[in-house]
C-alpha cells in the first residue's frame, strides 16, 4: 500500500449514496448514458490491464472484469474500497482493490494499456498531479479515458446552489470544461484523441425518460450544457 496515504474519502460520498442513486429513476437512465460513453471510449478491453482510478465501490471494475479485462481499483476511501472488495467477491471478480490517492498511484510506469478515471476530478483541488500520474503509469500507446461533472450545465448550477444552501459535498466540488480537461491531458504529455458530452436534459427524471433518446446525437456535437464530459487521450508512443 502506499504509504503517503491517508484516507481521504469525501464527507458524504459513499456507498449508499451510490446505491440511492442508481435505484433512481433518473440515477438508472443517467447511469447508463454515462456508462456507455465511458466504455465506448475505453473500446476493446478484452486481455487489457485497466486500472480504475477512484473506483468507488467498483461498479466499473467489474464490468470491465466481465469484458475481459485484468482489472486494478483504487480509491482513497477505505470504505469504498471495502465495498468494492465485497461487489468483486460476490461476483467471483479477480480484481485488485487497493487504497491509494490519485496523486501518488502505487504504480510502476507504463504498467497499464487503459486506465479509466470517472468524477473523480470534481473532489481534487489540483488535477494536474493526478493527470501526470494517470500519465505516467500508461504504457506508450495507452489510452486514459476520464469522465468529469461538466461546468456548463444544468445539473452544475443546481450543485452549486446546493453548495450555497451548505452542502458539505457539493461545497467541495469543482466542475470542468472541455478545454481545462484537454489542456490538463495535453500538460501531461498526452494526445487528446475524443471529446465528447453526456446528460443534456436536467435533472427531472420525466426529462431524462423523454431526451435520453437524443443525448448520444447531441454528445457528438457540443459539450456545453452536458453535465457529464468524457476525453480520451493517448500516451505517445517514445521514438526509438
Amino acid at each position: 500500500m502506499n504509504d503517503v496515504h491517508t484516507d481521504r474519502a469525501v464527507p458524504g460520498l459513499g456507498p449508499a449514496l451510490y446505491d440511492k442513486w442508481r435505484a433512481a429513476d433518473i440515477g438508472t437512465v443517467t447511469d447508463r448514458l454515462e456508462r456507455a460513453l465511458i466504455l465506448e471510449l475505453a473500446g476493446n478491453v478484452s486481455g487489457a490491464s485497466v486500472l480504475d482510478v477512484g473506483c468507488g465501490d467498483g461498479d466499473l471494475a467489474v464490468e470491465l472484469w466481465e469484458r475481459g479485462a485484468q482489472a486494478t481499483g483504487i480509491d482513497a476511501s477505505q470504505e469504498m474500497i471495502y465495498a468494492a472488495r465485497v461487489r468483486a467477491k460476490n461476483q467471483k471478480a479477480a480484481i485488485a482493490f487497493e487504497v491509494a490517492v490519485a496523486e501518488h498511484l502505487p504504480f510502476r510506469s507504463d504498467q497499464f494499456d487503459i486506465v479509466v478515471a470517472v468524477t473523480i476530478l470534481c473532489f481534487v483541488q489540483d488535477p494536474a498531479p493526478v493527470f501526470r500520474e494517470m500519465a505516467r503509469v500508461l504504457r506508450p500507446g495507452g489510452r486514459l479515458v476520464i469522465g468529469e461533472l461538466g461546468r456548463w450545465s444544468f445539473w452544475a448550477a443546481l450543485r452549486r446552489v446546493r453548495a450555497w444552501c451548505g452542502s458539505a459535498l457539493w461545497r467541495r466540488a469543482s466542475f470542468r470544461s472541455q478545454h481545462e480537461l484537454t489542456s490538463l491531458s495535453e500538460q501531461a504529455g498526452l494526445a487528446v484523441a475524443t471529446v465528447r458530452g453526456a446528460t443534456y436534459y436536467p435533472r427531472w427524471r420525466f426529462a431524462a425518460r423523454l431526451c435520453a433518446r437524443w443525448d448520444r446525437a447531441l454528445g457528438r456535437l457540443t459539450t456545453v450544457g452536458a453535465a457529464f464530459i468524457a476525453l480520451s487521450a493517448v500516451k505517445p508512443v517514445r521514438p526509438h
